[in-house]
């Protein structure tokens, strides 16, 4: 993966769920005063980047449904038992899942959840238990 890049509310928030849940790193945080713009470059342990911005002028949009645009951000994980293990863990902590665990039809496993912001993540093993 390249980089993708996020707006959200609670920049600091965000940062931490996915410090805590998906291993990344984060960058020093990233401010433009004069933009009114704060980011973080997140890099993951497959190497992957997600940046979180946040500028108040950027405006809120519902989520109950998809949409059109960026469907979900995908992250991998060494194995099926560890997709379970995620997905009870973010389960318990009160991050919706919005599908899954499950096999799919071309050979993955993987669940979907909901970050802080509505975001869905793919938690995905293409390995095996």
């Amino acid at each position: 993966m390249g980089q993708v890049a996020v707006w959200v509310r609670d920049l600091d928030g965000m940062r931490a769920f996915y410090q805590s849940y998906f291993e990344a790193v984060a960058g020093r945080k990233y401010t433009n005063e004069g933009k009114r713009f704060e980011s973080y470059f997140l890099t993951f342990p497959d190497g992957g980047r997600v940046e979180l911005m946040r500028r108040p002028d950027i405006a809120d949009r519902k989520r109950e449904v998809e949409e059109m645009g960026l469907a979900h951000l995908g992250i991998e994980v060494d194995s099926d038992s560890t997709v379970d293990a995620l997905t009870s863990r973010l389960s318990r902590d009160g991050h919706r899942p919005v599908d899954g665990p499950r096999r799919t039809g071309d050979g993955f496993y993987e669940s979907i959840v909901l970050d802080p912001e509505g975001n869905r993540i793919l938690i995905v093993s293409a390995g095996g238990a």
